[in-house]
């Protein structure tokens, strides 16, 4: 099924899959955040906040997800595919709280990060503009977000393919392996949702939400899967396609995904693809 994702905030999940952010050289943003259980993740972060005026920084209301296309910036050389599962939810307000998230229907995103030292804030990392990001144009419905929901049958799988040739990027994980997910990771959603403040790499989400009209729908992109030794060392570069696949295992084997890629042929209504060609921005 296709979403207009247009009108949804949209917002990542930091330090859900153990060793992602050592891979990415992120570890170091978050020694101060503080966090009861050593596994949960360590921040929500925005990407796109609509119709919020002046109260969010200017750069994200500009819509950054594209199905088909990055823009590389002209000012940075390390941009890397972030493979990830994303989950569309109705929101469901109380008030100034997110009291609830309903979930709509998932699919393949790719949360593409610029590696850029100095950063104060995740944001600033995540969109520089159109094209920056990526969610696929076939989700997948669902009506519940359990271990009892089709989701828990899916994997996540992520490509480069350059010169031709085929290279896994990420490392072949299922959904259900994030380190935090379904009921406990809505409800850690939730708490960041209406009670992160404003410290270290993180932002006041409640703030900007409030400011955006309490959207009806929220995208959130809950967390980027290992590297593999090619993909934490490999950044991208024009010419390149990034390709991000959600599959059902049941279904499709790594190597069937793999071949499919390499022949293009991924067009099937329980696959999400998201397949990006990386091009020169021209401003």
């Amino acid at each position: 099924m296709t979403i207009n994702i247009s009108e949804a905030a949209a917002f990542g999940v930091a330090g859900n899959f153990t060793g992602h952010l050592e891979q990415a050289g992120e570890a170091s943003d978050f020694v101060n955040v503080k966090v009861e259980d050593s596994s949960a993740p360590k921040a929500i972060f925005p990407t796109y906040i609509p119709g919020a005026a002046e109260a969010v920084p200017e750069f994200l209301s500009v819509f950054p997800f594209d199905p088909d296309t990055i823009l590389y910036p002209k000012d940075q050389k390390k941009l890397q595919i972030e493979p990830e599962c994303a989950v569309i939810f109705d929101a469901v307000w109380n008030g100034t709280e997110l009291s609830e998230l309903r979930p709509v229907a998932f699919g393949a995103s790719n949360d593409c990060s610029i590696r850029r030292e100095g950063a104060k804030k995740i944001s600033l990392k995540k969109n520089w503009g159109k094209c920056s990001k990526g969610f696929s144009s076939n989700a997948i419905p669902v009506s519940s977000f359990d271990s009892s929901s089709i989701i828990d049958d899916y994997r996540i799988a992520s490509f480069l393919v350059r010169d031709g040739k085929t290279y896994a990027y990420g490392e072949d994980s299922a959904v259900r392996d994030y380190s935090y997910v379904y009921g406990k990771l809505i409800n850690w959603m939730l708490d960041k949702f209406n009670n992160q403040k404003d410290e270290g790499p993180a932002e006041e989400i409640n703030t900007y939400l409030n400011a955006a009209g309490r959207p009806k729908r929220i995208l959130v992109s809950i967390g980027a899967t290992r590297y593999t030794e090619f993909g934490e060392t490999n950044f991208l570069t024009y010419g390149d396609r990034s390709v991000v696949v959600l599959y059902p295992e049941s279904v499709y084997s790594k190597e069937q995904i793999e071949k499919m890629v390499s022949e293009n042929d991924l067009e099937y209504d329980d696959i999400s693809v998201l397949d990006q060609t990386v091009k020169e921005a021209m401003i």
